[in-house]
């Protein structure tokens, strides 16, 4: 029986991990787990129930009664698609304070590790490599320049027709994410010896895909 194999990916916000996992994944035959989004549909339902993110007590008072799930790329949050609403701007800028509650994390990294433990993944996020997954197949760290990472998500955000919005203001809401993610208490983000860096700043989306699935191809 050919056994499973894991990719684990690891990165700060707006480095392209998403994209380039998700394609990766098609490549390989994968199953594409985009822990990310898991966090965004629970802080979508914080958000939907009027309770403060920043308050961790009123956070982890719906973790029992909450369901996250996949489906064919699509997730789930209670049965219900969300992938869109899960990517609105009000998500971004509350997902950090959610994904900082020792609880949430230790629930989704559970049910990440239940879906790596069925079949072959491909899995992205902040603490894949270091928490999720630390005994992965394959560890990549994909980054960007700070400016770069906000200039995709400034001209990701205007393509979907949200003028409300300045590339400043995008960058400095990467900063702090940046800040709130690598100095949180619980899993920060941060790069392992063994994680190969892969800089997309000068890179292409295809050209990312492409130096990680040889590196992949390379080792198996």
């Amino acid at each position: 029986m050919t056994r499973n194999y894991s990719i684990a990916i690891d990165g700060p916000a707006g480095a392209g991990k998403s994209t380039v996992a998700k394609i990766v994944a098609n490549e390989l035959n994968f199953e594409y787990i985009d822990t990310g989004a898991m966090y965004r549909a629970y802080t979508l339902k914080v958000l939907q129930n009027n309770l403060d993110p920043k308050n961790q007590d009123e956070v982890n008072s719906l973790l029992d009664s909450t369901d996250i799930s996949f489906s064919n790329n699509h997730i789930y949050l209670d049965n219900k698609l969300v992938d869109d609403e899960i990517r609105d701007h009000r998500i971004s800028d509350n997902v950090s304070y959610i994904a900082s509650s020792k609880e949430v994390r230790e629930r989704m990294v559970s049910l990440q590790q239940e879906m790596a433990s069925r079949k072959s993944v491909v899995m992205d996020g902040r603490d894949i490599t270091t928490v999720v997954l630390p005994d992965a197949d394959y560890k990549f760290f994909v980054t960007a320049s700070v400016e770069e990472r906000g200039r995709r998500r400034y001209l990701e955000l205007i393509d979907k027709g949200v003028d409300s919005i300045t590339l400043e203001g995008i960058i400095e809401d990467i900063r702090r994410r940046d800040e709130i993610d690598s100095t949180r208490e619980e899993s920060p983000l941060t790069r392992t010896e063994d994680s190969i860096l892969v800089d997309t700043t000068d890179l292409s989306i295809e050209e990312t895909v492409d130096l990680i699935i040889n590196l992949v191809k390379g080792g198996k």
